[in-house]
């Protein structure tokens, strides 16, 4: 995919921020879309389908948060990377983030020139995965399809966030086996996003309540494993 059919939609209510930022993602080729607010925002998101979102947390009418979770929610949008760009940097605020469905949180203030390297390091995973074989996977009563990022459990269909997606999808992939909790940020988030511990935990408790709690085992001071 080519940079200029790349379409990035940045939310904030700051219009320096959607200036400054909008200017030098504009410079790198990118389509740039803008939005003042979260409502705004989502409406903008399922107008525009921009492969990825930046987002403030705090905003007026709605927040980051609750626009991340109608995102995440919305079909066809199921799969936009979604980063949150904030002052907010607390751990609590980074949680809350990721569990609404983000791919990654980034904590104002932040040069120009790293934010737009961080872009092109989120965008990549595009490009990876275009390249990745369709492939669907059957694992006792779940079918995972890689290509559509669908989920089958037992006859009922159910729509994952990307990362509940990708972590399921690795721990599926070698029922039993131990994943150490490295492999998973690793092979999961990437060593370009630096996300806490704590992230892993609450996207597999995500997966407990929707696939089920006895899958997924904590083999404690080493990671997680899926069971059949």
């Amino acid at each position: 995919m080519k940079t200029k059919d790349i379409k990035i939609l940045l939310v904030d209510d700051e219009p320096d921020i959607l200036e400054i930022v909008g200017y030098n993602l504009s410079a790198e080729g990118y389509e740039v879309f803008t939005a003042k607010n979260g409502a705004e925002g989502v409406s903008k998101a399922k107008k525009k389908q921009p492969h990825l979102i930046i987002m403030d947390v705090m905003m007026p009418e709605m927040d980051g948060i609750e626009a991340c979770e109608m995102i995440r929610n919305t079909p066809g949008l199921e799969n936009t990377i979604i980063a949150f760009l904030t002052a907010r940097g607390e751990d609590y605020s980074q949680v809350a983030g990721f569990d609404a469905g983000a791919d990654d949180y980034i904590t104002k203030p932040i040069k120009p020139k790293v934010l737009v390297s961080k872009v092109k390091a989120l965008l990549r995973r595009l490009k990876e995965e275009k390249k990745e074989v369709d492939e669907i996977v059957k694992v006792g009563e779940i079918v995972i399809n890689r290509e559509e990022y669908k989920i089958v459990n037992n006859g009922e269909e159910i729509v994952l966030p990307r990362k509940e997606f990708e972590l399921l999808a690795l721990l599926t992939s070698k029922p039993n086996k131990v994943f150490k909790r490295e492999v998973i940020l690793d092979k999961v988030w990437g060593n370009e996003v630096v996300v806490g511990g704590r992230t892993i935990d609450v996207h597999i408790r995500k997966l407990r309540e929707k696939i089920g709690d006895d899958h997924f085992k904590t083999v404690k001071g080493v990671g997680y494993k899926f069971v059949l």
